[in-house]
């Protein structure tokens, strides 16, 4: 994976989870947050600190399931 496989991938959907990250690009997501420190440095990701919108609202989903970022430049 290159940052700008990373940075595409984020672009193209515009949010989403660590989970499909680590899934999409097969590695584990202590790398995948690794590359995205470059895009969050740059400005163009940022982590969402949202609750995923899975209908309960309570929040205590596992970290990788509500760990998301947003694709936030051009």
């Amino acid at each position: 994976m290159l940052l700008v496989d990373l940075r595409d991938y984020i672009a193209e959907r515009g949010r989403v989870s660590m989970r499909d990250l680590a899934l999409h690009f097969e590695v584990e997501p202590e790398a995948v947050r690794g590359m995205l420190a470059h895009w969050i440095r740059k400005g163009k990701v940022s982590r969402d600190a949202a609750c995923p919108p899975c209908g309960s609202g309570c929040c205590n989903c596992a970290t990788d399931l509500t760990e998301f970022y947003l694709w936030n430049g051009a």
